[in-house]
């Protein structure tokens, strides 16, 4: 499945205020319509040396830029599952992801992330065939 890479970005605001920078996937048109692609995996990274605004320090912006390479990477080679999301800020990095095997998504995240240091994560999985998250997300988009 052929992917644009095309992203917008848009402010956001966390629950208690402070500022989350949501980047958010256009033309992934062919795996929302592919009834396979139904699992929505979120990857969370919770930092703890923010700055008081909540982004990530040089060191793990820098480290988070690459995870989100290798990760763009794996999948377009072989493309089981792509990603639809981007959300910083508050103290955390989370990766939205849309996938048909969360095993088949595993061995590739092993794969994408098997050069950078172990980096804190925390891995959720639900069941959203609909793709409600990305419609919701989809909303923040500022339109020109």
């Amino acid at each position: 499945m052929a992917e644009s890479n095309d992203w917008w970005t848009a402010p956001a605001e966390s629950d208690d205020g402070r500022l989350i920078m949501v980047s958010g996937r256009r033309d992934i048109q062919s795996f929302r319509a592919n009834p396979r692609f139904s699992i929505r995996i979120e990857i969370q990274w919770i930092y703890s040396d923010a700055p008081d605004a909540g982004m990530p320090n040089d060191h793990d912006a820098e480290l988070m830029g690459q995870a989100t390479d290798a990760l763009a990477e794996v999948l377009a080679a072989d493309p089981v599952a792509v990603i639809t999301g981007i959300f910083t800020g508050a103290g955390e990095r989370t990766w939205v992801f849309y996938t048909l095997s969360t095993h088949i998504f595993q061995k590739k995240l092993n794969q994408a992330l098997a050069d950078l240091p172990t980096l804190p994560r925390i891995i959720t999985a639900e069941n959203d065939p609909t793709w409600a998250a990305y419609t919701e997300m989809s909303q923040l988009e500022i339109q020109a």
